[in-house]
């Protein structure tokens, strides 16, 4: 359950992050600088907009970071131990049953084949 949460807010924070990065530019174009002009003085102007921005990737970046670290300790954890067991005795079984049978024959031991 808290792994599934983890991931919805992975989700929606990578989308944010997506949104927030497409609205710059580097040049100033973007969202910045269609505030251009006298008007946008009164409201703060296009530096704020820009800081806003700015904080705004970082501080989305960091929360994103953050809660993939955390979602590693929500993850549900495979039992390792039975499985590794299962297979090594499938394995050992397939190599007693495909193990060829030995001849029931003996050979006498003579002086010949002692040297």
């Amino acid at each position: 359950m808290t792994y599934t949460l983890f991931l919805v807010l992975i989700m929606i924070v990578a989308l944010l992050l997506i949104l927030i990065i497409m609205v710059q530019n580097p040049k100033g174009g973007g969202l910045s600088s269609s505030f251009g002009g006298g008007g946008t003085q009164a409201l703060g102007g296009v530096q704020n907009t820009t800081n806003f921005l700015d904080k705004s990737t970082w501080a989305l970046s960091i929360v994103l970071l953050a809660l993939i670290l955390l979602s590693n300790f929500a993850a549900p954890k495979a039992n390792v131990v039975e499985t590794s067991s299962e297979i090594e005795n499938t394995i050992q079984n397939r190599e007693v049953q495909d193990a060829p049978a030995q001849p029931a024959t003996s050979t006498p031991v003579t002086q010949d084949t002692v040297q």
